[in-house]
This record gives structure tokens, C-alpha cells and sequence, in this order.
């Protein structure tokens, strides 16, 4: 079983930044993709970044420019740093992690979710 937890959420003024982080434990060997996704009210869940374990990033055409997708693989942990947010950035962000080997060399290929942080960003 995997369990992702997500921190660093909260309140900044448009213009501002903040840096996300999330990290996954259980008995893993390795994760093959992670990402961040957000979900504004009344709104679908949309990819904002994602990073592969060789470190090949994609964004969301919205947050390029302004948001950088980390990852550290011997730790299993995702950042997502956020330079000028913007109010349209208001959402619950959630920490995703796709293709993850065991340390028993099990491979599940279904996603794993984070419960979510919230960020606000006030005009």
C-alpha cells in the first residue's frame, strides 16, 4: 500500500508563491511518474505537472512559466514550487503518483491520490 501526504498549502496574494510538497511511503522500490493535479469548486480535477523518475517534466499550458515540478527518487517525494500565482490558481491541489514497483519487485500501475491541500489566492 501506498500513502501520499501533501503539505504546504494555504493563503498568499496573487503575485506571491508557495512550494508544495508531498511524499510517499510504504514498500516502495520506485515510482515510474508523479505529479500535482488541482480541483477548483465546481470545476473538473486537471493535470498541473507531472515528473517522471528520469525527470521528464510536462505542465499544464496555465502554470507554465510560473510553476516547477521536482522530485527526489531516493526519497520518493514530488515539490511543486509556485511563482506568481494568480487567483485562477484557487484549488485543492492533490499529490498523484502512477506506476510503482515494490520492494518485492510487485509493479501496480493504478494512481495513487493524496487527500489534498488547499490553495488560496486572494486578489
Amino acid at each position: 500500500q501506498v500513502q501520499l501526504v501533501e503539505s504546504g498549502g494555504g493563503l498568499v496574494q496573487a503575485g506571491g508563491s508557495l512550494r508544495l510538497s508531498c511524499a510517499a511511503s510504504g514498500r516502495i522500490f520506485s515510482i515510474n511518474r508523479m505529479g500535482w493535479y488541482r480541483q477548483a469548486p465546481g470545476k473538473q480535477r486537471e493535470l498541473v505537472a507531472s515528473i517522471t523518475s528520469d525527470a521528464s517534466t510536462n505542465y499544464a499550458d496555465s502554470v507554465k512559466g510560473r510553476f516547477t515540478i521536482s522530485r527526489d527518487n531516493a526519497k520518493n517525494t514530488v515539490d511543486l514550487q509556485m511563482n506568481s500565482l494568480k487567483p485562477e490558481d484557487t484549488a485543492v491541489y492533490y499529490c498523484n503518483a502512477e506506476g510503482v514497483t515494490t520492494l518485492l519487485r510487485n509493479y501496480y500501475g493504478m494512481p495513487y491520490w493524496g487527500k489534498g491541500t488547499l490553495v488560496t489566492v486572494s486578489s
